[in-house]
């Protein structure tokens, strides 16, 4: 088993704090500009930031998997994890503030499965990771510019 690892940001035209707020809201925001890959978002306890707890499923390359996971905040304000209560992937969100615009980090880190589906596993998952969280950031960026702050 090998570590993967998948990245994509973005600058976005809302600023870091505004932006943040959109992306923590589990309940109200950030199943706002999920790309239609992601489905069934459901929020078990909390719904804002740390201590949220939440359930849904991502569909990619065919094949559909759910995740159960909880949100903490290493630096609130700034960097947002999620963390699969069942596996080992852990999706950091990083915004580092430009002035009325930020920039936009998705990290997503896990470790990879073994023998012929953990080829595959590698090969393909980070290049279709990559395309969803890249319309994500789009679908964020025009999402926090039309919400009121």
């Amino acid at each position: 088993m090998s570590e993967l690892s998948v990245t994509a940001e973005r600058v976005v035209g809302a600023p870091a704090d505004h932006t943040y707020r959109c992306i923590a809201d589990f309940r109200s925001h950030h199943p706002k500009f999920l790309p239609p890959a992601f489905s069934d978002l459901h929020v078990e306890q909390g719904g804002v930031g740390a201590g949220t707890v939440y359930t849904f499923k991502l569909t990619a390359g065919g094949r559909t998997r759910g995740y159960h996971m909880r949100v903490d905040e290493p630096e609130p304000g700034r960097v947002l994890a999620e963390s699969d209560t069942e596996s080992s992937l852990v999706t950091r969100w990083t915004l580092t503030p430009e002035g009325e615009r930020c920039r936009v980090r998705i990290e997503t880190r896990w470790q990879g499965s073994g023998g012929v589906g953990g080829i595959f596993e590698r090969l393909f998952a980070p290049r279709v990771l990559h395309g969803i969280y890249v319309d994500e950031l789009e679908r964020l960026d025009r999402y926090v510019q039309s919400t009121p702050r």
